[in-house]
């Protein structure tokens, strides 16, 4: 991806791939796949990836985005450009498009089937318009005011995005606590007692772990020198480590790089084989990392760290003499009492909610089995009367001395009946001798023209 749609468009959309210069006095480069493994967090994160891939492959498109600024990007002026890509581009974002759409239609479904939400008509335009990362009322065909919106819903949801992986892990963290707490109530005075007592003892032992480093600072920069990088840290260069740590080389550093920056520090406090240590912890530790070294870092706040920014980030006296750092267990928690019980209470409405639904699923159950039942009966009663029906007639016949009628009614007769009058329409009239003369044996006619004796 070019250096300007990753550093201005997609800046923080964890798109990682390689930053390539246009040329036209040489062959075009390969292209280079993302990332496929980094996740936006975006519920059309897929969409936005593809449409990216789609408009690299037009020179054009490419080009221009080579040399955009960020008011380019989001004032809607590089959209323009998308009536002058090639024509195989814009069929592809106008399959990607319906795709895109079909997909929506399919989670809007989901939604109304799950809420019991009774539509005789489903209106998809109107549903639709809940989705600002594309135009609803064009539903074919990708036009720039579909790229205008993608860029402008993507570029709001991700300044949103670390907010929400926050409370996210609040809402874990109290679940966590509410559990705690629901599991010692469950237990008599000795087992909760001891029970108390095993988990002080597992978070002591999570707090003993080696000194964490403040994230960007020379100690813990010059610990991946060493550590990773396999470097002398005497001879630790910022510039150096810069291009290092750049490692699809676009000349910044964003939000991945930087966090791959901290696992020495993080292993340091978790361990994924020891029950004291929390994974989901250690992520939102990672991004307590990050957003430090952004705020001390990033100068234009464009959520990704230039080359001289960070060389100017190596001269400030935090650099140098930092402070230790505090992990998630040495600041206050992330919830207060008050936002628990207000939690608590969520969690007991929902578990009325689920109660009423299952009860009204087990009564909708028990009348389908109902149904089946009569059903069953029915079934059994119009058995019952055609084999009534069937013996009646058969009955009738026998008192009326009929044959037996067949399958479909028609009289069924004796064998023997039925080879007697083949066998006479069989019969061949053949000649007698008698007497030395051939007499035949039809019938004599009467005499015709005889003489009348008078």
């Amino acid at each position: 991806m070019t250096g300007g749609l990753k550093g201005l468009l997609l800046l923080s959309l964890c798109l990682v791939v390689w930053t390539v210069p246009i040329d036209r006095n040489q062959d075009p480069p390969q292209e280079e796949k993302a990332d496929e493994n980094v996740d936006t967090g975006l519920y059309y994160d897929r969409y936005l990836r593809e449409v990216i891939e789609v408009l690299e492959t037009d020179p054009h498109f490419r080009e221009k985005l080579q040399t955009a600024n960020t008011d380019d990007i989001k004032n809607g002026r590089l959209s323009k450009e998308l009536d002058l890509v090639g024509h195989h581009v814009r069929t592809r974002l106008d399959e990607l498009k319906r795709q895109e759409v079909s997909r929506l239609r399919m989670l809007l479904k989901a939604k109304l089937d799950s809420t019991n939400t009774q539509s005789v008509q489903m209106d998809h335009a109107s549903l639709l318009k809940q989705f600002e990362h594309l135009d609803p009322h064009n539903q074919n065909t990708f036009e720039a005011k579909d790229l205008e919106l993608l860029i402008a819903t993507a570029t709001k949801d991700l300044e949103n995005y670390d907010a929400e992986r926050h409370e996210e892990f609040k809402r874990y963290e109290m679940l966590k606590e509410h559990e705690r707490r629901e599991y010692l109530k469950s237990l008599d005075q000795e087992k909760r007692e001891k029970e108390e007592k095993r988990i002080e003892e597992l978070k002591e032992k999570h707090r003993q772990h080696p000194k964490v480093n403040a994230p960007g600072s020379v100690d813990q920069l010059r610990e991946v020198w060493k550590e990773t990088d396999g470097l002398d840290p005497q001879e630790f260069n910022p510039k150096t480590f810069f291009k290092l740590h750049d490692t699809n080389g676009d000349g910044v550093l964003d939000e991945q790089e930087l966090e791959a920056l901290f696992t020495k520090e993080l292993e340091k406090v978790y361990d994924p084989k020891n029950e004291e240590d929390d994974m989901m912890e250690m992520e939102e530790e990672r991004l307590r990392m990050r957003e430090h070294v952004m705020q001390n870092v990033d100068i234009n706040h464009d959520r990704l760290v230039s080359l001289e920014e960070f060389l100017k980030s190596t001269e400030k006296r935090e650099f140098n003499s930092p402070k230790e750092w505090e992990t998630l267990d040495d600041t206050k928690p992330v919830y207060t009492e008050e936002e628990l019980l207000r939690f608590e209470a969520e969690l007991r409405d929902k578990e009325v909610e689920l109660g009423r639904r299952a009860e009204k699923l087990r009564q909708e159950q028990e009348l389908l089995k109902e149904r089946s039942k009569a059903l069953e009966a029915q079934k059994r009663e119009y058995q019952q009367a055609v084999m009534e029906m069937s013996q009646k007639q058969k009955e009738q016949q026998a008192q009326n001395r009929q044959p037996p009628s067949g399958p479909n009614g028609e009289l069924q007769f004796q064998q023997e009946i039925q080879k007697l009058a083949n066998e006479d329409s069989q019969v061949v009239k053949v000649p007698v001798e008698q007497n030395g003369e051939v007499q035949n044996n039809l019938p004599a006619e009467p005499p015709q023209n005889l003489p009348q004796h008078t």
